[in-house]
């Protein structure tokens, strides 16, 4: 017991001596440098007229709220002690004459009750009114934060999402964008009470009586440095629990969208491990938060109850020298719980506050981020996209470094309705093409041009929009086959919906389907098969009419009736348009207009099936390893 004792009083040891540690992980994440206050203080501006009529209503409140002892106190004077006194100017001294009535005291005690019942009623339904409209600002605030957020998501490039985790990304938008309510809602607000309050009743109690309320005032020292010392604890603590919350939901992200591999590999029990030291982390993290707020409230609930026995003891010799009433020492004693009551309050909200700034940082970061390729300013409009398609001496690399290279001086003509593979071993450079006609990367070298047009001159919606894409892993969303296939885009009608099925023989397992095109699809649409998958993808680039069509090892995961079905499917969709291929299976573009081979990088061949294979090169050996 004693040595379990012992640990115990060591860890409680370290924790405390963690909340002057520096964080270890504050390097770890872009850190924003400009101040968020001003920034948060922005979004206010749409709704100055809720603030400042609440900021109004603060006033009227605190005045209630001040209001409230001194008709207790009144009454206590006039009333209950029987006491109507006047004061001799020349002598200091009081005289008492208590010769009122019975009845008429008590007269005055039910309209003092009267008075002080509809203090509060008017400040319940005043709060209630400030409350309500503090709390509508704060959700319409957080609604247009997080729209802002996600809009700027959207503009960004491939290269932001390749680099940074998806639950990071999750968290900015849900558990960041919701602690910012909290400063809408409340925080602001009540700070300009509590500073209201405060001033308030430091100047009514200096016109009461000067000698008490200095005895009042003796410990605000002690609670000034006292609140500065948390305020610098508090801010470097709430930033980890935030870098700590973004790392547990990055791990969750990413570890339950990859459970199958977990299982099928019996990780399981590592897995856990690891969560378990993530899940530890944050509560290490969180505790430390605790032990911030729980050495600062009670140190200040502390400091109020010694101004209390101050007031007391300093109070009560004065009401036995006849020096004031009882009345006015009620008064003081309700008024000095008033006023370290804000004080109180500011520890609530500075939790609230610290943490809603570190989450303002994290946000402000991921807005300030620019795309890796910038928005056209003024773009050029092409009338319609025919599909000619030229690299002119490309070179391309992701890091955007020499050493980098992925393709190396790359050059090609596509004519509009013709058909064109790229094929290459494993990191050739076969798809980064594709992604770069799209432009979702920008080249280094050289000239992309779309119809005789440089594509940085173009807009990447006109681009993206006569593009219809085909990728090896089909991403399909929850909710139902319609709403995947034209992807909630109203333009595309039931009849023409359901015909891009029927032309890539979608429809043959959609309509055998109880709910046929209503039929649920879970999440990545889990619940179909790889070819059933595929099928909804061809049919949804087909809905879209691209004048472009891009095959990326569309066949690669695909039985072989299937295939068959696709490949009917596919020559329907090649029909008029430019398509461009990327395949393994050599069987599936022997009828393209054009091949290309790629090697590291570079066009080492080019020809038609037939040519290729004559010229006894990388095609051929390509062709004769998968015949054998």
């Amino acid at each position: 017991m004693s040595g379990s004792h012992a640990e115990q009083k060591t860890s409680l040891r370290e924790r405390l001596a963690a909340l002057f540690r520096p964080p270890e992980e504050e390097g770890q994440e872009l850190r924003y440098h400009g101040k968020p206050m001003p920034r948060l203080i922005a979004y206010l501006k749409p709704h100055r007229k809720t603030f400042f009529l609440c900021l109004a209503l603060v006033l009227l409140l605190t005045g209630l709220e001040l209001v409230r002892p001194m008709i207790i106190g009144n009454a206590i004077d006039r009333y209950i002690t029987g006491e109507t006194h006047e004061i001799i100017l020349a002598g200091g001294r009081e005289q008492w004459d208590a010769g009122e009535r019975a009845e008429e005291r008590f007269a005055g005690v039910m309209q003092a009750a009267g008075l002080y019942l509809a203090a509060l009623i008017l400040i319940m339904l005043l709060n209630r009114a400030q409350t309500l409209m503090l709390q509508k600002m704060g959700q319409s605030i957080v609604y247009e934060m997080r729209n802002e957020l996600f809009r700027h998501v959207e503009q960004l490039t491939m290269r932001f999402f390749d680099i940074t985790p998806v639950g990071k990304t999750v968290t900015r938008l849900t558990n960041d964008v919701e602690a910012i309510n909290e400063v809408f809602a409340n925080i602001l607000v009540k700070l300009f009470r509590n500073v209201v309050k405060m001033i308030g009743l430091a100047v009514i109690m200096v016109s009461m009586n000067v000698r008490m309320a200095l005895y009042s005032f003796i410990l605000i020292p002690v609670v000034a440095a006292l609140t500065l010392l948390f305020r610098m604890i508090s801010r470097r603590t709430y930033r980890i629990v935030r870098t700590r919350l973004t790392a547990l939901n990055t791990f969750l992200n990413e570890h339950l969208s990859g459970m199958k591999i977990i299982q099928v590999f019996g990780r399981e029990e590592r897995k856990k491990q690891e969560f378990d030291e993530k899940n530890a982390s944050l509560y290490q993290a969180s505790f430390r938060e605790l032990m911030v707020f729980a050495i600062f409230r009670p140190g200040i609930y502390l400091l109020s109850v010694v101004a209390l026995m101050i007031i007391m003891v300093t109070g009560g010799s004065s009401v036995l020298r006849l020096e004031i009433t009882l009345g006015t020492l009620y008064v003081f004693l309700q008024y000095i719980n008033s006023f370290f009551e804000p004080i109180q309050e500011l520890a609530e909200q500075f939790t609230t506050l610290q943490s809603a700034i570190s989450a303002a940082e994290k946000i402000f970061t991921l807005l300030d981020t620019e795309p890796d390729i910038p928005a056209e300013k003024h773009p050029k409009i092409l009338p319609e996209i025919r599909g000619e398609i030229e690299f002119d001496h490309v070179w391309f690399s992701y890091t955007g470094k020499e050493e980098d290279w992925v393709l190396k001086d790359v050059s090609f003509r596509i004519l509009p309705g013709q058909s064109v593979a790229f094929v290459g071993a494993t990191g050739a450079g076969k798809s980064s093409i594709l992604n770069l006609i799209g432009r979702y990367y920008d080249i280094q070298k050289g000239t992309i041009r779309i119809d005789g047009t440089d594509i940085r001159e173009l807009s990447r919606e006109q681009i993206r929009s006569a593009i219809g894409q085909v990728q090896q892993d089909v991403f399909l969303f929850t909710g139902d086959i319609a709403s995947n296939i034209r992807l909630r885009n109203e333009n595309i009608t039931d009849e023409e919906m359901k015909q891009a099925a029927r032309e890539v023989n979608a429809a043959r397992f959609i309509e055998r389907l109880p709910d046929r095109y209503a039929s649920h699809v879970a999440e990545r649409g889990a619940t179909f098969s790889a070819g059933q998958r595929q099928l909804l993808s061809f049919a949804r680039t087909l809905a879209f009419n691209p004048r472009i069509l891009i095959l990326d090892e569309a066949t690669a995961n695909i039985d072989t009736e299937t295939e068959q079905w696709i490949q009917e499917a596919v020559a329907h969709l090649m029909q008029g348009r430019t398509s461009i291929m990327v395949a393994h299976r050599l069987s599936t573009i022997q009828h393209c207009d054009r091949i290309i081979v790629m090697h590291h990088g570079r066009i080492r061949e080019s020809g038609t099936h037939q040519e290729l294979l004559a010229q006894d090169g990388i095609y051929k050996k390509l062709y004769q390893l998968q015949l054998a």
